[in-house]
């Protein structure tokens, strides 16, 4: 069977929608850093349609660790197969916004310097940015960093990276790239100003004032669920094209992006694709991070531990329903939304959408990176609530739920991995606690993952550990039921 690629476009199935550009006109306006599925699935798919009108903002994809993504797409040209999958059924349309694939922090430098990019796009998940996960600083003992501070011109950082490429362009006279975050950190633009503006300033203050005036970060939210692609995937999506696509991507129909509209350097009409460009990001990214992603980490938890495998088997069962909609309605009391945004009717299409059985959604991805992940989906609106004089039983439950997990044992005694940049440490203090107690205190004293003041909540304390007792005792399914029962 031929590869995809341009030259066999031609060959596509009238069913299957084509890219309605010619993929050789593009030049790259855009460079992406972390060309994983979701990145193909969000950003060059919202950019795609918009290619015709103005070839410039093609994108150049950087994968900084592995050849994986490089290795599939270069050969055809960077072209791959979208799938949105939902119970109406499968759409399937070959994407066309990438101008080239690479790999490596020398590739991505040597097109961060080009003056022809515009804008500095990134999903490379929460653990890439080199943040103390706690008070979101850098992380000025991580191991890449300080590479990167002794080593300033060959960094291995995503912080390292951006600051070498700016101050490169600084250096010959060409204007900053703007850049977007795309992943799920708290006030993400802001986030990543501040941990690329203080490496910058360790290595001079000169530029690190330079990155913090002169450089644009706009804050964005993300929303679409694109699990990963299995070999099921392709050979499915082969027989449909009658082609070898290497490296398609799944997806939902649902997509949302909100975009803080800060971008000196232009920007693509993004709008025209369904975007929202506002001019505050924050209350959309709170109702994301805590309903959609709380919920999502909650299930992945609860679900690993009961050997759900994927997030549709897990909302199948009635008590984890009940439950993940009282988690979201516990977290929305924490929102401050503008006028006509509805956080419940929010609420109810996030559990259509986890229910949506097409996606294959796994848990156990969901669960990578919890240290990562937790403070600003369970922990921010846990201290919400105690600020407001609530309580908050069904983020404790989650929070639990992530306690038990970390002990890597399901309640059918299978192995659970743990992966996470702090699984050492985490794995070490879970297998040397004798008791939940002890397991909930010796990871409550980490305050680089834990902030203190939740972890001095001593209401908020007395639930977890209950929680996590019962999950020790009687496992996922009882303590649901119970929670369920005493928690309304």
């Amino acid at each position: 069977m031929q590869r995809l690629s341009r030259g066999t476009l031609g060959a596509v199935p009238a069913t299957v929608a084509r890219p309605r550009h010619d993929p050789a006109s593009l030049s790259t306006g855009i460079v992406h850093l972390g060309l994983g599925a979701f990145a193909r699935a969000h950003l060059a798919a919202y950019t795609d349609p918009l290619l015709a009108a103005d070839p410039s903002w093609g994108i150049a994809g950087v994968s900084l660790r592995r050849r994986d993504t490089e290795t599939a797409l270069a050969p055809q040209d960077g072209l791959y197969t979208l799938a949105e999958r939902d119970r109406s059924g499968e759409r399937l349309a070959i994407m066309a916004a990438l101008t080239q694939v690479v790999t490596g922090p020398d590739a991505a430098l040597g097109l961060l310097t080009d003056p022809a990019t515009r804008i500095a796009t990134l999903t490379v998940t929460e653990k890439a940015y080199c943040r103390d996960a706690a008070s979101g600083a850098l992380d000025e003992n991580d191991p890449e960093i300080r590479n990167d501070l002794a080593e300033p011109h060959a960094p291995r950082s995503v912080p390292g990276i951006l600051v070498e490429a700016l101050a490169r362009r600084r250096a010959a006279g060409f204007a900053p790239f703007t850049v977007l975050c795309c992943d799920n950190l708290p006030s993400n633009g802001q986030s990543v100003r501040a941990v690329v503006a203080r490496l910058a300033a360790l290595r001079d203050a000169a530029l690190g004032d330079f990155v913090a005036q002169s450089v644009a970060f706009p804050n964005t939210m993300v929303d679409r669920i694109v699990p990963a692609t299995t070999n099921a995937d392709r050979a499915h999506i082969d027989a449909a094209l009658g082609l070898t696509d290497a490296w398609p991507v799944l997806c939902e129909s649902f997509r949302q992006w909100v975009i803080e509209d800060r971008f000196p350097q232009g920007r693509p009409t993004w709008e025209a694709s369904g975007a929202e460009l506002v001019a505050d990001v924050h209350p959309y990214e709170a109702m994301k991070l805590r309903l959609l992603n709380g919920a999502h980490s909650s299930i992945a938890y609860l679900g690993q531990l009961a050997g759900w495998e994927t997030v549709a088997d897990a909302i199948a069962v009635p008590a984890l329903h009940q439950h993940v909609a009282a988690l979201m309605a516990e977290s929305a009391t924490t929102l401050r939304l503008p006028s006509g945004v509805d956080p419940q009717r929010y609420a109810q299409t996030l559990l259509a959408r986890f229910a949506n059985p097409s996606l294959h959604h796994r848990t156990a991805q969901i669960a990578m990176d919890g240290s990562q992940k937790l403070p600003q989906r369970l922990f921010a609106p846990a201290l919400d609530r105690l600020a407001a004089g609530a309580t908050a039983p069904r983020i404790a439950l989650g929070v639990a739920a992530w306690l038990r997990f970390l002990k890597g044992i399901s309640d059918n005694v299978a192995p659970l991995p743990l992966d996470d940049p702090h699984a050492r440490r985490l794995r070490a203090a879970a297998t040397a606690a004798a008791d939940a107690a002890g397991l909930r205190d010796a990871i409550f004293a980490m305050p680089d993952i834990v902030p203190p003041a939740l972890a001095a909540s001593a209401g908020f304390a007395a639930s977890v550990l209950a929680a996590l007792e019962s999950l020790a005792a009687c496992g996922v399914a009882t303590t649901l039921l119970d929670w369920n029962e005493h928690h309304r």
